[in-house]
């Protein structure tokens, strides 16, 4: 069994494509996807070519119409496995570009910044251990970014996101 199979048209209908790991561009496979199953695994979706564009996370599961269930304006043209992890989850999320200005270590999900630390943004952040999923706005609305372990020293090389609330991508969740 494949971890996705994509599907041209909604409700797993039409010209199918089976990935097996990250895909930077699905237009020669086929020209659109409207549905998609996981079979196993956690993903990160992109609505352009190469990892660009707006960012979607699934998880196992049937997704016979995904984008009206995300409110998405174009089908998914990228994808990308998110390896599992297993321990700890250690975060520093900074306040300011180039790890400036108040500093918080995160080990936990956070559904709002503003509220646990008085922090209105980050602009930049450390992840040592796990994968997370941060969000423009608290409680885990609006779009997201994933971030797997590394520097992260500006977040306006990401199109200007602000992020408000933040949350550990779970072993449970594979």
């Amino acid at each position: 069994m494949m971890p996705v199979t994509f599907y041209e048209e909604r409700n797993f209908q039409g010209r199918s494509y089976d990935c097996t790991g990250d895909c930077g561009d699905f237009s020669s496979y086929m020209s659109r996807c409207h549905s998609c199953r996981v079979h196993s695994g956690c993903w990160m979706m992109y609505d352009q070519p190469n990892y660009m564009g707006n960012q979607y996370f699934f998880r196992r599961g049937d997704y016979a119409d995904y984008m009206s269930m995300f409110g998405m304006s174009n089908c998914i043209r990228s994808c990308r496995m998110i390896p599992m992890h297993r321990g700890s989850y250690r975060m520093k999320i900074y306040e300011r570009e180039n790890f400036m200005g108040q500093m918080y270590e995160m080990m936990d999900d956070c559904d709002s910044i503003m509220d646990r630390y008085r922090m209105s943004h980050c602009q930049s952040c450390h992840v040592m251990d796990g994968h997370w999923l941060m969000y423009e706005q608290p409680h885990y609305r609006g779009k997201m970014w994933y971030f797997g372990p590394g520097e992260y020293r500006n977040f306006s090389n990401m199109g200007g996101m602000i992020f408000m609330s933040m949350r550990r991508i779970m072993d449970s969740w594979y």
